[in-house]
């Protein structure tokens, strides 16, 4: 079997600690799975970092290995369970705006060319479709993008979703298969016994006991782990995106350079931006995107919006007087060798987690939640866990402090 330490004793009641997208879609697979399940979260669903992203399911940017093989499953997952819901859900593609786009990487220098041919070979050898475009064939698919470009490289695989629309159908899916929720009850310590998680104290003054706990709180999973006796190194990574007014149909696809892989898998702390442009379904254009360590500082950063601004202008010219009508920012959870954290912690029993995804959680939301309950329930798991384990060093060194989820 893949995986890593799946648990073989009975599982009856598992809380969830943290209602973004990543733990709505653990608590609709175990509630569906049968076991009792409470979500608890110290503010509202999907409120924080899943508010604040593009809703990105993407194999575009990812390169052979195990995060590409987590969301080569959710990409398959996405379509399924978007369709599981709409059967007693009909109005589901208006919460979730399920849009199977595809992607388009543009290259502007001939370093970028090599790099992203390249790059696309590898992926098409782990069964990626990656499609190189000519001249005409990039003008026909993005009429408005830059002329003066040096390769391009069509992904039919990407996907768009609206991502608090989405962990809303999710969680609501959870619900009605009988999980419940509780909001604004913030978890302030673990209660123990013979080494083993059994509780959590919250701010409500009250202890919720359960079998297992998984930690999906994001950024702040961290701090969290740290209050339950079992730090985690995940940090919270600043991003900012550009919000333009309503336009014409102007960007067809998701379309962003070559230099947004390098900037995903940078370490760096100071600034990393890149051009990543693409319409939502009310016509506005949002633009991205930067990565920048700042802790959880929620200011805006002008230096940021300038150097985003000023790279989606070189991919599209055209919308250089276009008026943006607001920009937001949100914390991406960070974890320093770039994979996600998913399964149980050796260091104390009945605590696992589902998290460290930075900006790839959207998409990566429901492969992590199958693996969750695969390794959970003791069933075959769909892909190896192991690369994802807790024990990693990377993910066993030191947290950043911040506010707790």
């Amino acid at each position: 079997m893949h995986g890593t330490r799946a648990v073989n004793r009975a599982v009856n009641r598992v809380v969830i600690l943290g209602a973004g997208i990543v733990g709505a879609a653990c608590a609709r697979e175990l509630a569906l799975a049968g076991c009792a399940t409470t979500v608890v979260d110290r503010g509202r669903p999907a409120a924080a970092t899943t508010a604040h992203g593009e809703g990105n399911i993407l194999v575009s940017d990812k390169g052979p290995g195990p995060e590409l093989e987590l969301a080569q499953l959710s990409r398959r997952l996405w379509p399924q369970i978007v369709a599981e819901i709409s059967e007693h859900t009909p109005d589901i593609d208006d919460l979730t705006e399920w849009d199977p786009k595809g992607g388009i990487v543009v290259a502007t220098t001939d370093d970028g060319a090599r790099a992203l041919a390249k790059f696309a070979d590898s992926q098409r050898a782990a069964g990626v479709r990656a499609d190189t475009l000519d001249a005409a064939s990039l003008a026909a698919a993005e009429p408005y993008v830059t002329r003066d470009h040096t390769a391009a490289i069509h992904y039919p695989e990407d996907a768009q979703v609206q991502p608090a629309g989405a962990a809303a159908a999710l969680l609501a899916d959870a619900l009605r298969a009988g999980a419940t929720l509780r909001t604004h009850c913030e978890v302030h310590g673990a209660v123990t016994r013979s080494d083993r998680l059994t509780a959590v104290r919250t701010s409500d003054g009250d202890l919720i006991e359960a079998d297992i706990f998984i930690n999906a709180a994001g950024p702040w999973s961290g701090e969290l782990s740290t209050r339950l006796g079992a730090p985690i190194d995940v940090r919270p990574r600043r991003g900012d995106v550009l919000v333009t007014t309503p336009l014409p149909p102007t960007v067809f696809h998701k379309v962003y350079d070559a230099d947004y892989v390098g900037a995903v898998g940078s370490s760096a702390e100071d600034l990393q931006t890149s051009a990543v442009v693409e319409s939502t379904r009310a016509g506005s254009v949002l633009i991205g995107s930067s990565r920048r360590r700042v802790g959880f500082d929620d200011r805006l950063s002008v230096e940021a919006l300038s150097a985003i601004a000023a790279k989606a202008l070189r991919l599209f010219p055209s919308l250089t007087d276009v008026p943006v009508m607001r920009a937001y920012g949100g914390f991406r959870p960070y974890v320093p060798d770039h994979l996600p954290v998913i399964g149980p912690d050796p260091r104390l029993a009945g605590l696992w987690h589902a998290g460290g995804h930075e900006g790839a959680g959207i998409g990566l939301s429901v492969g992590t939640a199958r693996l969750v309950r695969d390794l959970l329930l003791g069933r075959p798991a769909e892909i190896d866990a192991t690369p994802f384990r807790v024990d990693r060093p990377a993910v066993l060194g030191r947290t950043q402090k911040g506010s707790a989820a």
